[in-house]
């Protein structure tokens, strides 16, 4: 038996033991994952800079804050959404006890992404444990010191049996998917996303999918421009655009697309200085392939601002393109990287059109002022999520759940939807052995002639 079977099974066996069921063992987990964030801070945020120039701000408020106000509202409210929950009776169940029980599902395995690498996979972990399962963690290769330190630290503070990491590229990401999991949550890209659900389909294992898309921003010219830009700004060159709801691209009128540029660039100025290069706020590309990657969709582009790059430090410049022709590559594909193009359109409904031609993106942006834009955008249109006049920020609440639709991915997460991702809603009748006379007519031999209504 493989070394990664070995790790599987005996998660499989610390789960069967039972030990994960008593929601005071969960909330133990819970807690210790919790010191282990506190007490390994600086660890995890040398981590995160060395994989993604992440300074500590910026490592604490785009990964770390939000796993710990997950952990936080999974403690405080876990004896509630364990619960039995109650559901109204029938006319028949008068005298019968109705209701929906949530078990955990057995062993979860969690896949997570190089581009958060800390908060994409211990995010997941919270929900998966306090939903009662065994959760194995398979951190992404990419980004190999998180993973390392992962590897390292969860041992040290949770279930070593319960709690496995797997370290390694695509042969272990492989070797462990041909095993059986009762739940399979991956963060990445659709291509990858695909051979998961293969995978998955050989055991019947269902699946949450977080995966990504080209995801729209349209500008309606009745906005504030000022506003509108430094959140666009924030939102696209955050983590040198390696997120996966940023704000793709920019929809707008073409009399106000030179306004935007402006306000794009005095924002960009604002956060980063004349030279981003310079900048302890400004990211890296992760690895070689992708800066490659990134580069080949700025060339051959009408460049407004940026461009520049440096292959020895994986930095690209914050980029802006304008008149983009939407049939050209760098409209083609997700870019996830710091360049961000505007494409015109005349009118509302010709914006509406252009979502809609393209696949579900996971997250849409409308800004403008007017109510009616903003309804219309949403009732005509489709997303794994939205807002309007910001970007990002619906994803860092906890009480609306996370996830994509179509090729921008199956399932969400966050708050009590990790809770109920992870677990089987299990539904329970009560009946007493007595009362059997209001049973007599479902029993054979059946009447020979039907009731009339």
């Amino acid at each position: 038996m493989s070394k990664i079977s070995n790790i599987v099974n005996r998660a499989r066996e610390a789960f069967n033991s039972g030990k994960t069921r008593p929601l005071q063992f969960r909330i133990q987990q819970l807690e210790a994952l919790q010191r282990m964030i506190t007490e390994n801070q600086l660890a995890i945020t040398a981590a995160l800079t060395a994989d993604l120039h992440k300074n500590e701000w910026t490592a604490y408020y785009e990964e770390v804050v939000h796993v710990v106000e997950e952990i936080e509202t999974m403690v405080k409210k876990l004896p509630e959404w364990a619960e039995d929950e109650l559901v109204e009776k029938t006319p028949q169940t008068q005298h019968d006890e109705l209701f929906i029980h949530s078990e955990p599902l057995g062993v979860v395995l969690v896949i997570g992404a190089w581009n958060y690498p800390f908060n994409l996979i211990v995010q997941p972990m919270v929900g998966a444990i306090a939903a009662g399962n065994a959760v194995v963690l398979k951190p992404s290769e990419v980004s190999e010191n998180t993973a390392d330190l992962l590897a390292t630290l969860i041992p040290q503070y949770l279930d070593k049996d319960l709690y496995p990491v797997i370290k390694g590229g695509v042969p272990e990401t492989t070797e462990v998917l041909a095993e059986r999991f009762d739940h399979i949550m991956y963060t990445g890209s659709t291509a990858v996303g695909k051979i998961v659900m293969t995978a998955a389909a050989q055991n019947l294992t269902p699946v949450t999918l977080e995966l990504g898309g080209k995801s729209p921003c349209y500008v309606d010219k009745d906005c504030d421009l000022d506003v509108a830009c430094r959140r666009i700004a924030w939102g696209k060159f955050m983590n040198s655009g390696q997120t996966c709801v940023a704000p793709d691209y920019i929809l707008c009128d073409p009399s106000i697309q030179n306004q935007i540029v402006e306000k794009l660039k005095k924002s960009l100025k604002d956060f980063y200085g004349e030279n981003a290069k310079l900048s302890r706020d400004y990211g890296r590309i992760i690895n070689d392939r992708h800066f490659q990657r990134v580069i080949g969709l700025i060339e051959g582009q009408k460049v407004a601002h940026g461009g520049t790059w440096d292959a020895a430090s994986r930095y690209i410049a914050p980029t802006i393109l304008v008149d983009v022709d939407p049939q050209s590559t760098v409209m083609q594909e997700e870019i996830f990287g710091p360049v961000l193009p505007i494409v015109s359109v005349r009118s509302l409904d010709e914006a509406i059109k252009f979502i809609n031609q393209r696949e579900k993106p996971l997250a849409l942006y409308v800004f403008s002022n007017n109510e009616k834009v903003i309804k219309k955008m949403i009732a005509e249109t489709s997303s794994g999520g939205m807002a309007a006049n910001d970007v990002i920020t619906h994803i860092t609440v906890s009480t609306l759940p996370f996830g994509g639709v179509g090729k921008s991915g199956l399932g969400s997460y966050h708050g009590k939807r990790s809770f109920e991702a992870f677990s089987h809603r299990r539904s329970c009748l009560l009946r007493s052995l007595g009362n059997e006379e209001a049973n007599k007519a479902r029993y054979p031999p059946s009447p020979a002639k039907m009731p009339r209504h």
